[in-house]
């Protein structure tokens, strides 16, 4: 997705936000009032947005209202998905029992927020859909069943790394604060950090983090590794590399692109294009060649310099990786691969 400069990125609303909007406008037709079109909640931090309904359903002893997700200008899978939220009575004194419909995945796999066999609604957006659900019933108790689904939400949790981090059947319900802030790619790196979590419950002693997907078979070819064994690091190095400080992991093999890792050697912990820029001068020094001050991209620089240019960003990127770490009991090792898919440089571990 592409914005320009000046303009005002419009923010948006979160799955979570979402769903607990439609389980409060299906509670009070659940009650006999009807489904509240437009319906308003009260977010963590206070805000109070209103969602229009898309769809509404009801019968016995049930009610069903949908919204569609507005993201507002992130580049968010869910975008545009419609979810849903039924709400059932339930038996006195259950509380609240939060079930997955269709599309919304099941956890099979420890070290996430919710225990194996839980439907995949994080705590904050299970809170929200009590507090929400609690609006309307005058001091009541909540005794209800939620199921939230999530229209071809298998089909998009494909496009998410939820299968690697043992979340099957359809996406995970998410947010902590109720709005998408554009750009600020908070779910990909609230993802990069429950698989860390997953890792480490499972005794994992080593993890590939890729910044794509070509730099990632070649580090699973090289130690015959699972597509479990890696986390999903993209452009943000940092996001793996801090978190690891708190929870790590033995082994960690850092796999990528001659440029992003040359962006990584410099110290920089965002390498997406747009945030991070390969600096031409200090690659000349740090190489030792001078004729790449003058490249335009790193792959030039590395055809004028070649393996001695590799070599360096691999060692560089891992001194940079362990500097983030602070000392964290994690061995680094990092492996530059050109844009063929050819592993050019490594650094063994250290």
């Amino acid at each position: 997705m592409t914005h320009e400069p000046d303009k005002v990125l419009r923010r948006g609303w979160t799955t979570g936000a979402c769903a607990a909007a439609a389980a409060k406008a299906a509670c009070a037709a659940l009650l006999g009032r009807g489904f509240i079109d437009p319906v308003s909640i009260i977010l963590p931090k206070g805000e109070e947005p209103s969602f229009a309904l898309e769809v509404t359903s009801q019968g016995e002893g049930w009610a069903e209202a949908g919204i569609i997700k507005d993201a507002g200008d992130d580049p968010d899978v869910t975008h545009g998905a419609l979810i849903l939220a039924k709400v059932s009575f339930g038996e006195a004194g259950q509380g609240l029992r939060f079930h997955a419909g269709s599309g919304v995945g099941t956890i099979t796999k420890p070290g996430l927020p919710l225990p194996v066999g839980e439907p995949a609604i994080n705590p904050v957006p299970r809170l929200m859909i009590d507090q929400a659900i609690t609006d309307v019933l005058d001091g009541a108790e909540p005794d209800f069943d939620v199921t939230i689904s999530i229209r071809d939400g298998e089909e998009l949790a494909l496009k998410t790394w939820n299968g690697r981090l043992g979340i099957v059947g359809g996406l995970s319900v998410l947010g902590t604060t109720g709005i998408v802030r554009p750009f600020s790619c908070s779910s990909w790196i609230a993802s990069i950090h429950r698989g860390i979590d997953v890792a480490v419950a499972t005794g994992r002693e080593h993890v590939i983090a890729a910044t794509g997907s070509t730099s990632e078979a070649v580090a699973r070819e090289i130690y015959g590794l699972s597509e479990e064994d890696c986390l999903d690091m993209g452009d943000f190095a940092g996001g793996v590399l801090k978190y690891l400080r708190k929870h790590p992991i033995p082994k960690l093999t850092i796999s990528g692109g001659i440029g992003k890792m040359t962006k990584l050697a410099q110290g920089a912990s965002d390498l997406h294009s747009g945030r991070s820029q390969v600096d031409f001068e200090t690659l000349a020094k740090m190489t030792g060649c001078a004729d790449v001050a003058n490249a335009n991209t790193a792959l030039e620089a590395y055809t004028i310099c070649g393996a001695p240019l590799a070599d360096a960003v691999a060692r560089h990127a891992q001194e940079a990786a362990l500097t983030i770490l602070k000392g964290a009991p994690v061995a680094v090792e990092t492996i530059v691969i050109d844009r063929s898919g050819n592993l050019i440089a490594r650094a063994d571990f250290k």
